[in-house]
C-alpha cells in the first residue's frame, strides 16, 4: 500500500489546528516518504507480526516487530513506559480447589492452598505523578508467589484491548498519550491523536466503548473488576487441555464515580485511589476478590459459539460461559518502602507454572517479549529478579551469571549443562514427573505472513452487544463520555470519522453523540440483532457489602454521631465528623471536606455555610444518599434539596444506611438530575 504524501498545494498551506503536524522541511532524519526500519529498510507492514499462519504464533524472526518494541520499551527511564502510575498491597490466595478438573497447578488445584501474593493496579496513560481518578484503563497485575515459581496474571480492568497485534501497542500508546509537541494533555485520551488512531483502527470500537463506560471511573480498587484480557490454556494432571479466560470478581461489587466525582477529585485529593487502598488496609478493612474461570473447550479451531477465542478484542458472554470461582484474593498487608516494593515490582507473562500456557494470541505472544524487555531498562539489567519484591519463594538454581546488580555470589566453576565438574550439587533439568514445566505438543504450521484471521475482521458487533447490556442510566454516560472527549478534538474531521464508527454500532447513540457535537448523525450498518449480556451492567438490584463505605456526618460530635459511628463500623463503613472547626472526635472541618470523599452524608445541624452548601448539592447531584436528624433540615432547605426527594433519609439509623450504601447510589434520583427534569428543590 502506498503512503500518503502531500501534496505541493498542502504543503503551501498554512495550517492553524496546534494538532497538525508541520509540513516544513524536516532536518537531519525522519526525511523520508516511506516507512522505514530504523537501518533505511522499507516496510510494506506495520500492523501485522509475522507469523505461522494466520492463527500460528508470532514467529521470533520478525525483526520489525523485535525493533519497534524493543524501541519503544526503552522510551522512557526509569518509570514505567505504561502503568507508571500505580499502587500496590500484598495479600492471600487461597484455592477452593475445584480448579483441580482443569489445571495441575497447584496454587489454584489444592484445595485451601495459601499463596502469597503482591497486586499492582495502576493507570495506563499517565506519569508517575498523575491523578488517580482520570478517565483510564486500570491495570490488575497479580504476582502469585508459588511453590513451583511465579505466576503473574497481568491483566486490566477491562476484558478486551484496544488492539490484536502487539506490533500495533507502540502506535495506540503513542497516540494516546501526550502530544510530543507540548507534553499535553497529561493522563487522559480527550485529544485528536488518540480519536485519530481508533476511528482509523476500527478494532479498537469494542475497548472504546469500556473505555467511556463507566469502567473507565472507579470508585475505588476495591469495587474494580478485573480480567485476564487474553485466552490461556490449562492443561491437568492427565495431560487434559482447556482454553479460558481469567477474571476478578470484587466482593464489594463493581461500582463507578459519577464523572464529575472524578474530576473534583483529581484536584483536590489526586491520590485517591492509593489513599483508600492504603488507610483501608490500615483499618482492617481489607480488600476481597474472588478468581474465576471462564472454561471453554480445546478445540482446532480455537473459537467458542463462534467467537474466536485468540482475538484480544472480543469477549465470551458470561451466560455463555459462566464464570466459575475458583479462589479468594485478600489484600492485608501496605509495603514497607513504595519505591523497592511497589515501584520495582516487576510483571512477565512469561513468568508461568504447570499447569497454564499461552495461547497464540499476537497481543498475547508480543507482551511475551515486551514485558521481559522492558525490565531491562528500568530495573537496570537482567538480574531484576533478585530484588526481594521479585524473589521467587520456590528454590532457584538457574546458571545465570553476572551482569549488572548481580548479587548473588556463585560458587564453582562450570555454569552449564550438562558438565562433569559441578558434581550432585549442580542443578539438573526436571521432567514433568519433577514439577518441570513442560509444553503440551501441539502442531505448528502455517505460511509465513503479516495477517489477521478473517474472523478478526468484526469490529462492531461486540461494542454493540456490551452497549446493549448495559442501563439506561449507563448508556447515557457513555453519551456523555463520547460527547465530552470528541468536543475536545480540534480536528472536525475526527470528529465525523468517530461518528462514521459509532454509526457501525448504534444508531441511537449515535444521534445524541452527534447532537451534543453540533454535527449531523452519519448512516451506519449496525448489527441488526445483539443478545445483550445482563452480566456486563454495573447497575443492578443486588445489595453490596459496605466494607470501606465512608458515610460524612456533619454536626459537632455527639453521643448520636458516636452511636452511629459504632454502627456502622461494625458493618465496615466508616464514619467522619464534619464540624465547623477542628477538635476532639472531629475528622473533617467545614474548610477541609468535599463531597467526593463520602459515599452518603448525614446532615445533623443547622448551617448556612456556603461550603457545605457545596457539597450537599454535589452529593445530591450525585446521587448518593443524604440523612437529615434535627435541624439538619434548615441546611437541605439553605442548598435547595427538598427534604422529600429520592434518597433523602429522616432519622435514619444504621441499618437504614447499610441498605442505601449498598445500592452505591440513589438510582431512583437520577432522571431528576437530567436537564429541562425538575429541580432538586422542587
Amino acid at each position: 500500500m502506498e503512503p500518503t504524501v502531500p501534496s505541493p498545494k498542502a504543503k503551501e498551506e498554512a495550517e492553524t489546528s496546534p494538532v497538525k503536524e508541520s509540513l516544513a522541511p524536516a532536518r537531519g532524519l525522519q526525511t523520508g516518504d516511506y516507512l522505514t526500519t530504523a537501518q533505511g529498510l522499507r516496510l510494506p507492514d506495520t500492523d501485522h507480526s509475522l507469523k505461522a499462519g494466520p492463527r500460528g504464533p508470532s514467529l521470533l524472526e520478525d525483526f520489525h516487530l523485535r525493533e519497534k518494541i524493543t524501541h519503544f520499551d526503552h522510551e522512557r527511564i526509569p518509570e514505567r513506559v505504561v502503568h507508571a502510575r500505580g499502587s500496590g498491597a500484598y495479600g492471600t490466595f487461597t484455592a477452593y480447589g475445584n480448579a483441580a478438573s482443569v489445571t495441575k497447578a497447584g496454587f489454584l488445584a489444592e484445595k485451601n492452598r495459601e499463596t502469597d501474593v503482591f497486586v499492582r493496579f495502576s493507570t495506563v496513560l499517565g506519569s508517575r505523578g498523575s491523578a488517580d481518578t482520570v478517565r483510564d484503563t486500570r491495570g490488575f497485575a497479580v504476582k502469585f508467589y508459588t511453590a513451583e515459581g511465579n505466576f503473574d496474571l497481568v491483566g486490566n480492568n477491562m476484558p478486551v484491548f484496544f488492539i490484536q497485534d502487539a506490533i500495533k501497542f507502540p502506535d495506540v500508546i503513542h497516540a494516546a498519550k501526550w502530544h510530543p509537541d507540548r507534553e499535553i494533555p497529561q493522563a487522559q485520551t480527550a485529544h485528536d491523536t488518540f480519536w485519530d488512531f481508533v476511528s482509523l483502527h476500527t478494532e479498537a470500537t469494542h475497548h472504546v466503548f469500556w473505555a467511556m463506560s463507566d469502567r473507565a471511573v472507579p470508585r475505588s480498587y476495591r469495587t474494580m473488576e478485573g480480567f485476564g484480557v487474553h485466552t490461556f490454556r490449562l492443561v491437568n494432571a492427565e495431560g487434559e487441555t482447556a482454553l479460558v479466560k481469567f477474571h476478578w470478581k470484587p466482593v464489594a461489587g463493581v461500582h463507578s464515580l459519577a464523572w464529575e466525582e472524578a474530576q473534583i477529585t483529581a484536584g483536590v485529593d489526586p491520590d485517591f485511589h492509593r489513599r483508600d487502598l492504603a488507610d483501608s488496609i490500615d483499618a482492617g478493612l481489607f480488600y476481597e476478590f474472588e478468581l474465576g474461570i471462564q472454561v471453554m473447550p480445546d478445540s482446532d479451531d480455537e473459537t467458542f459459539h463462534g467467537i474466536d477465542l485468540l482475538d484480544p478484542t472480543k469477549i465470551v458472554p458470561e451466560e455463555l460461559a459462566p464464570v466459575q470461582p475458583v479462589g479468594k484474593l485478600v489484600l492485608n498487608r501496605n509495603p514497607d518502602n513504595f519505591h523497592a516494593e511497589t515501584e520495582q515490582i516487576a510483571f512477565h507473562l512469561g513468568h508461568l507454572v504447570p499447569g497454564i500456557e499461552v495461547t497464540n494470541d499476537p497481543l498475547l505472544q508480543g507482551r511475551l517479549f515486551s514485558y521481559l524487555d522492558t525490565q531491562l531498562s528500568r530495573l537496570g539489567g537482567p538480574n531484576f529478579a533478585q530484588l526481594p519484591i521479585n524473589r521467587s519463594q520456590a528454590p532457584v538454581n538457574d546458571n545465570h551469571r553476572d551482569g549488572l546488580h548481580q548479587s548473588v555470589v556463585h560458587r564453582g566453576v562450570a555454569p552449564y549443562l550438562p558438565n562433569s565438574l559441578s558434581g550432585p550439587e549442580g542443578p539438573v533439568p526436571a521432567g514433568p514427573e519433577k514439577g518441570g514445566y513442560v509444553n503440551v505438543p501441539r502442531l505448528v504450521h502455517g505460511e509465513k505472513v503479516r495477517a489477521n484471521p478473517v474472523s478478526f475482521a468484526d469490529h462492531y458487533s461486540q461494542a454493540a452487544l456490551f452497549y446493549a447490556s448495559l442501563t439506561p442510566i449507563e448508556q447515557d454516560h457513555m453519551v456523555e463520555a463520547f460527547t465530552f472527549e470528541l468536543s475536545k478534538c480540534y480536528e472536525r474531521a475526527i470528529r465525523e470519522r468517530m461518528l462514521g464508527v459509532l454509526a457501525n454500532v448504534n444508531t441511537e447513540l449515535t444521534a445524541k453523540v452527534a447532537a451534543g457535537l453540533g454535527l449531523p448523525a452519519p448512516e451506519g450498518k449496525p448489527p441488526v440483532e445483539v443478545t445483550p449480556s445482563p452480566a456486563l451492567a454495573q447497575i443492578t438490584d443486588r445489595a453490596w457489602p459496605v466494607t470501606g463505605r465512608v458515610v460524612g456526618v456533619i454536626g459537632v460530635p455527639d453521643k448520636t454521631a458516636a452511636a452511629l459511628q459504632k454502627a456502622l463500623k461494625a458493618e465496615g463503613a466508616v464514619v467522619r465528623v464534619i464540624a465547623p472547626v477542628g477538635g476532639e472526635g472531629v475528622e473533617r472541618t467545614f474548610q477541609t471536606a468535599r463531597s467526593v470523599e463520602f459515599d452518603a452524608v448525614v446532615v445533623a445541624m443547622a448551617t448556612d455555610n456556603p461550603q457545605v452548601t457545596v457539597l450537599l448539592q454535589e452529593a445530591y447531584r450525585h446521587a448518593k444518599p443524604i440523612g437529615v436528624q434535627g435541624d439538619g433540615e434548615q441546611t437541605l432547605a439553605a442548598a435547595g434539596i427538598a427534604v422529600n426527594a429520592p434518597g433523602i433519609l429522616r432519622d435514619p439509623d444504621a441499618a437504614t444506611l447499610v441498605t442505601a450504601l449498598s445500592q452505591h447510589r440513589v438510582w431512583d434520583r437520577v432522571a431528576l438530575l437530567k436537564p429541562g427534569a425538575a429541580s432538586a428543590g422542587s
